[in-house]
């Protein structure tokens, strides 16, 4: 099939992208304009006496809180505002179309390379009368442009993303219930994140609870996972139920936050066909239950040293699919790590260290489950920006340097190593799947080799952040993958061949 030109497809970008830009432009200048007409005057004014302390100013609403409420006290109890992103990503040999079957690093046989925009618009409005009630509603329009891999997994048109009621604590004590369509995340979000990173995000249709005290907060919730589906409302897995208890507290032990939790997990056996417009595989039958403690130590207790460790161990049952064999989990997950900064050095530089563990399964044929399940994490954080792991069936050593040349800019250079806990299991994606779609049995591709070698490769990422107002930020980031003996073993057999992957994005984010 012909493939059109790189000026057609400059073009039809720009011309998608200009509806776009030209609304979010028309908003953001009218509330730029308005704030901008009732800043006080910064003119001097010639007296005698030393000038008073100036009080620290109060954060920012957005700009169309911070104009609406400099109207009228009124519009004190609302939250209006929203946020607009764009992100230009270029991926070679990597998150690839190909043909059917394609997987990630071959050398021949499949296109490869793939270049694409992600841009997101949220907009929300929020009511509070009072200290102890709010309504909240927000919505998500998440578009594509020239991705290859169709359907793409992050195009998500016009969607209700939360819509919540939040009633309690303040005034009206320790207890706060919050039911409705709303975000999780914990932690650090490798076992629950709202998976900010990706385009179309990730939110429950959930009950919280929250009893909080100025020493501890607990939180009880249950709810179910929300399903992407760009062709029709979406709405969540009718046969999966996530529920948990979580505890935290920052004087058990004063230099740091100390956590612990109990999450459930039960997937029915609809559960993998429960939707057949889902822009993400639905979780396959299974009873997991998950025990874990995180710790993490507060800023500035320890001068220049940080530190954090998270331990979870899990167990139930387990089935691959809805005619698989149901077999008895058991499995665990580490994190260790820490860092030390020279605040007396120029940029204040950040050394840092850690490792990453899960578990794999030693023997598919033993009738136990051995790969831990990362539930509903945010891995793009954490096993490296390329998104080509999950917490699953891995060993990770990461080396991290980070540094401030201004204020505003930050710049972060990353490398880590990756090593499958074991060759009897699969290698997953960072979405938890496993890696180039093919099924747990032996032979070519990523499937389960046990005679291959355990290293995967290794991955440098560079990403430089910028703040240019408090509404305003961008980031540009370089990601390459060095391929190992693992994934040349794989992909040698079929002819196919391993290489290197690359990955560039380029980002900004308007909030308003």
């Amino acid at each position: 099939m012909a493939r059109a030109t790189d000026s057609d497809s400059t073009t039809a970008i720009m011309k998608r992208l200009q509806t776009c830009f030209r609304a979010q432009a028309l908003a953001l200048a009218a509330s730029a304009a308005a704030y901008a007409q009732t800043a006080p005057s910064t003119a001097a004014t010639a007296t005698l006496a030393p000038p008073a302390p100036t009080p620290p100013t109060p954060p920012s609403a957005g700009f169309v809180n911070d104009w609406l409420r400099a109207q009228d006290e009124f519009f004190g109890a609302w939250d209006l505002g929203g946020q607009f992103r764009l992100r230009f990503e270029h991926r070679e040999n990597l998150a690839i179309a190909g043909v059917p079957g394609a997987i990630d690093f071959r050398a021949a046989g499949a296109d490869h390379g793939n270049s694409y925009w992600l841009y997101r618009t949220k907009a929300h409005l929020g009511y509070a009368p009072t200290s102890w009630a709010k309504a909240f509603v927000e919505g998500r329009d998440s578009g594509v442009i020239n991705d290859e891999r169709l359907p793409s997994p992050e195009a998500d048109r016009t969607e209700l993303h939360q819509a919540y009621l939040s009633l309690g604590h303040g005034a009206a004590g320790p207890w706060t219930l919050k039911l409705g369509r709303q975000e999780l995340a914990y932690g650090d979000e490798r076992l629950i994140g709202a998976f900010e990173w990706n385009n179309v995000g990730r939110v429950f249709d959930a009950v919280k609870l929250r009893f909080e005290r100025p020493a501890i907060w607990v939180d009880g919730f249950v709810g179910r996972v929300v399903v992407p589906d760009n062709h029709n409302f979406n709405t969540p897995n009718d046969y999966e139920y996530f529920y948990g208890l979580y505890a935290s507290s920052r004087t058990v032990i004063p230099t740091q936050e100390t956590q612990l939790y109990f999450l459930g997990r039960n997937a029915g056996l609809q559960s993998p066909s429960a939707q057949t417009g889902a822009l993400a595989g639905l979780a396959s039958p299974r009873d997991v239950y998950t025990v874990g403690a995180r710790v993490k130590s507060l800023p500035g207790r320890l001068g220049s040293w940080d530190y954090a460790a998270e331990v979870a161990g899990q167990f139930g049952r387990f089935k691959d699919s809805a005619a698989s064999p149901s077999l008895d989990h058991e499995a665990f997950a580490i994190h260790l790590g820490g860092g030390h900064t020279f605040k007396d050095g120029p940029w204040s530089p950040r050394l840092g260290l850690e490792y990453n563990f899960a578990t794999g399964d030693s023997d598919p044929a033993d009738g136990q489950h051995g790969t831990f399940d990362n539930l509903f994490p945010t891995n793009h954080k954490f096993y490296g920006y390329m998104d080509l792991f999950a917490w699953q069936n891995l060993h990770n050593p990461r080396l991290s340097l980070s540094v401030k040349p201004t204020p505003r800019l930050t710049v972060t250079l990353d490398y880590h190593l990756f090593w499958l806990a074991d060759t009897h299991d699969s290698f997953y994606t960072a979405a938890g799947g496993r890696r180039g779609g093919l099924a747990p049995t032996a032979g070519a591709g990523y499937g389960i080799n046990p005679e291959y070698s355990r290293f995967v490769g290794s991955e440098l990422d560079l990403v430089a952040s910028y703040t240019l107002k408090p509404w305003a930020s961008g980031q540009i980031g370089f990601g390459h993958f060095f391929v190992g003996d693992y994934a040349k073993n794989s992909l040698a057999a079929p002819g196919f061949g391993a290489t290197d992957a690359n990955w560039v994005y380029v980002q900004g984010v308007l909030s308003f």
